[in-house]
């Protein structure tokens, strides 16, 4: 399993800092483009935060989970 984080910010600086604020351990990216940010279009993110689970092909199998219910979808799909 990868976790991957796309940003939508803006500012090189300000992205890096967060990251590290939050001790973020995972794969983060970004083309600083905002709204403009050509994986944040491919998957059609519409709010911030949004969430997606993709299987092994790609398909999106989950998405905008939180909480409990983001912990529940990822342990089930790790038990298969």
């Amino acid at each position: 399993m990868n976790i991957v984080g796309v940003s939508l910010d803006r500012d090189a600086a300000k992205w890096k800092e967060a990251i590290a604020k939050d001790k973020l351990t995972w794969i983060q990216v970004s083309h600083l483009k905002f709204w403009d940010e050509p994986i944040a279009a491919q998957y059609g993110v519409q709010q911030i935060p949004s969430t997606f689970i993709l299987d092994a092909t790609g398909k999106i199998v989950a998405q905008n989970l939180r909480g409990v219910e983001l912990q529940a979808k990822i342990m089930e799909l790790l038990s298969k």
